[in-house]
């Protein structure tokens, strides 16, 4: 799978059935090239124009299934709300 494909599928968290968005950018280990976690900013929120700057940052191992549209993720999405 290609990073533009994963671009254009909906993260859904299953705790809550709620939309996150879509993913805008990928975190890797430098050291193994593996990735690490999706990053999903948060909706409505754009380069700071809407509001704060707002991002899901979820670990790779949050995620349970990556389907054809959508990518399922189990969160706590306080826990993974990062505010710069």
């Amino acid at each position: 799978m290609r990073v533009c494909q994963l671009r254009q599928k909906e993260v859904i968290n299953i705790c809550t059935c709620k939309s996150l968005g879509v993913p805008f950018d990928l975190e890797f280990d430098e050291k193994t090239g593996c990735v690490t976690a999706i990053i999903v900013p948060i909706p409505g929120k754009i380069c700071g124009f809407f509001g704060p700057v707002s991002e899901y940052v979820i670990p790779f191992e949050c995620i349970k299934q990556i389907g054809e549209d959508i990518i399922l993720v189990e969160i706590k999405e306080e826990k993974f709300l990062k505010k710069s």
